[in-house]
């Protein structure tokens, strides 16, 4: 079972990406990452390495105070 903390972060990257009008496969090309990578951290299935945790805040443009 996910911790509360990976959940709220796949939430916080789900919103931001659907707020960009982009897909799941444009985020991970975008951080750099396979698209099964991404898929699996915003289902809150995988938690992020700090470096992809870290690559998804800029793709996304994220605050990394809303994340962290």
């Amino acid at each position: 079972m996910p911790s509360e903390h990976t959940i709220k972060v796949a939430k916080i990257f789900e919103e931001a990406r659907h707020k960009q009008g982009l897909t799941q496969s444009e985020v991970a090309e975008k951080a750099g990452m396979h698209p099964n990578s991404y898929a699996k951290i915003e289902r809150a299935e995988s938690e992020p390495s700090t470096d992809s945790l870290r690559k998804l805040i800029k793709a996304l443009k994220i605050n990394p105070s809303e994340v962290l």
